[in-house]
Formats: C-alpha cells, structure tokens, sequence
C-alpha cells in the first residue's frame, strides 16, 4: 500500500513537472526539456534503459518474460518495438517513446548476434 502511494506521489509529480515544462515558451518546451523534467521528478532514474518499476526483487522483466515465452521471445521484442514506434506521437514523450523503441530494436538484434 506505501508503495503504490510513493508511486503515486511520484506519478503526480511528474505529471505537475511535465506540465511546467509544457507551458514554458514554445522555445522551450522541445523534447528535451519534457524529458529533463520527467528526469528531474522520478529522480533520474532512466526510464529507458532501467525503469524501477521493471525491477522487483532483483527481477528485470525483461529476463523474466525471456524465460517464459522461449523461442517467442523475439516476437514479443518486436511487437513492443512496433508498439512505441505507433503511438510516439500520442502521449507527450516523444524521445522516450523513441528510445525505448530502439531498446526493443536493439535487443532483438542481440537475439541474432548471440
């Protein structure tokens, strides 16, 4: 329960750092200043690469999903790839969205360097 609160709280203060950012002069307010706000309220925590909330227990989600789905796993790379390509223009975080693509992308092609 504390969690989801902290989480919460976090998720709150993003939204008020985004929006700041977001009323700033349209000079401002390019991607990178959306993107250094959202790093500045979770903390720097990079969401791209290593999100908390895809760690639990010392658990990646990445590797967790890995195991269960096999061979399919490389379906699932590239359907999560697709995914944030489709909607990066839709929800505020382009660059992230972009980025987390090309984690996907870059993961896949690991699949085939291995």
């Amino acid at each position: 329960m504390r969690r989801r609160k902290r989480e919460e709280k976090r998720r709150q203060k993003a939204q008020r750092a985004y929006e700041k950012a977001k009323r700033s002069s349209s000079k401002e307010c390019g991607d990178d200043a959306l993107e250094q706000a959202g790093k500045e309220a979770y903390g720097y925590v990079d969401m791209v690469n290593s999100p908390a909330h895809y760690n639990q227990s010392g658990i990646e989600c990445i590797d967790a999903i890995a195991a269960m789905t096999g061979e399919g796993f490389e379906y699932h790379l590239q359907a999560t790839a697709v995914k944030y390509i489709w909607r990066y223009q839709y929800k505020g975080k382009p660059l992230e969205d972009l980025k987390k693509a090309r984690w996907y992308l870059d993961k896949l092609i690991e699949q085939y360097e291995d």
